[in-house]
């Protein structure tokens, strides 16, 4: 049985917990930095600790500060949110040896789908289509140089010990390489504590369209249809939605299907979402797997009308999923906005400083989540999300309807957000249309 959680993480993800939590009746636990002292997350819940100095490897990164937590607290499970810990192995298989139980996938599956190399071979083996790239990381711009020859530019330069986008290169020409290479290789460094990286064939104008999966303890795997993530910067998504627009049937089927088997391959338990690329001819292949759960849970929350969080919870108590495939439909359109304290006229520079002045629209079908409120200090040591806004109705155009209320009726004052370009892309004639690919903001689509 688990009692009491203690989430290893802030701001609105670990709000997100706390109500998940407070529904089925369980102890929270808040843990915070200098810097989140006074942070909503920390008021939310139950019981709150202090685990070090603002940054982060002092102590949201700290597995040892955490467990200390953990164990003056009472708690007995940790949920690692997302970013931060989530989908480190080492710390899953540190909750285990500490008699506390993880809420997320084994720490196996962890660290068999986080080496992205190895997640491409064993996904390869499972049938699922993959791009063309490297077997195994890579020595050295020279190599990748091989490896482009044979497969053709554009390439792109993945780190190998890391997935969300984070580290990313595209290389279009050989002159280009030298750079990329080292860029690469200095960010993944930076991220995961590891160079590594990797070479893939670079699809022109596609789609990265993800699927939600959820398994149990008992053999139960489902999916929970998939999310359309293609509107991004630096790799990082801004607006995800579900349905995915203008999706052929047989595309989605296939998407879905890929995506059961290849979690069910792994013997995956609990949340996790396969990530696919679509080509304009509407072939797919399989990009990679976060063991964990994701910042756009929401829509296919709404989307669906289950709680995932809520349902993590019991999994990992060891109860049998409460869902049956046939039972899990997409019933009403669902879009996420995500609110980030950026300058997009400063190719989306964070924005740190004081938040003075926040309100938010609500109403029917409208959904916040949020790790701030008037007076909360952005942090240079943190992501700058300051909310997700969430617009749900019963067919996309009445969801694109009530976003684009929400967005004008968003007022955030003290630091600068991406609001008026996410306005820009909801009423963009290309989004309204569907017409959409990972490219577009980098080739200026949305600018004003």
């Amino acid at each position: 049985m688990i009692r009491t959680v203690l989430v290893a993480n802030r701001g609105e993800i670990a709000r997100r917990v706390f109500r998940a939590c407070r529904r089925l009746g369980l102890g929270t636990v808040a843990v915070y930095s200098e810097a989140d002292r006074e942070a909503p997350h920390v008021r939310d819940a139950d019981r709150a600790i202090a685990i070090g100095p603002a940054p982060a490897r002092e102590s949201y990164l700290d597995v040892a500060r955490l467990l200390e937590a953990a164990r003056a607290s009472g708690a007995d499970a940790i949920h690692p949110g997302y970013g931060f810990l989530s989908e480190n192995w080492r710390f899953a298989e540190a909750c285990r040896r500490a008699g506390l139980t993880f809420i997320g996938p084994s720490a196996e599956a962890i660290r068999r789908m986080g080496d992205k190399t190895e997640a491409r071979r064993l996904m390869a083996g499972a049938g699922l289509p993959v791009l063309a790239g490297s077997a195994e990381p890579v020595a050295d711009a020279g190599e990748v140089e091989l490896i482009a020859r044979d497969i053709g530019y554009p390439v792109i330069l993945k780190a190998a010990a890391g997935g969300g986008g984070i580290g990313m290169a595209r290389v279009g020409t050989p002159t280009e390489l030298p750079g990329a290479f080292a860029t690469a290789t200095r960010r993944a460094q930076a991220a995961f504590g590891r160079g590594e990286v990797y070479v893939e064939k670079y699809l022109e104008r596609a789609r990265h369209i993800e699927v939600q999966v959820f398994g149990d303890a008992h053999g139960t795997l489902v999916h929970l249809h998939e999310r359309e993530c293609s509107i991004q910067r630096r790799h990082q998504k801004l607006v995800e939605e579900s349905p995915a627009p203008h999706l052929p049937a047989a595309t989605r089927q296939g998407l879905a299907a890929a995506a059961v088997v290849g979690a069910r391959s792994i013997g995956y338990v609990n949340a996790g979402t396969m990530e696919f690329l679509v080509a304009e001819d509407g072939g797919f292949h399989f990009l990679e797997m976060n063991t964990r759960l994701q910042v756009e849970h929401p829509v296919t929350e709404e989307a669906t009308g289950f709680d995932l969080v809520v349902e993590q919870l019991r999994v990992a108590a060891g109860e049998r999923l409460a869902w049956r495939q046939e039972d899990i439909v997409q019933r009403r359109a669902a879009l996420e906005c995500r609110v980030y304290a950026e300058d997009p006229a400063k190719g989306f520079l964070p924005s740190p400083g004081r938040v003075e002045r926040l309100a938010l629209p609500s109403g029917d079908g409208i959904r916040i989540e949020s790790g701030v409120e008037a007076g909360s200090v952005v942090s240079v040591h943190y992501d700058p999300l300051l909310f997700k806004l969430v617009a749900a109705g019963p067919t996309r155009e009445a969801a694109l309807d009530r976003m684009a209320r929400a967005l004008a009726g968003c007022v955030v004052e003290g630091v600068r957000t991406t609001i008026p370009f996410l306005r820009r892309v909801i009423e963009s004639e290309a989004f309204r249309e569907g017409r959409v690919h990972t490219q577009m903001i980098e080739q200026g689509a949305f600018n004003a």
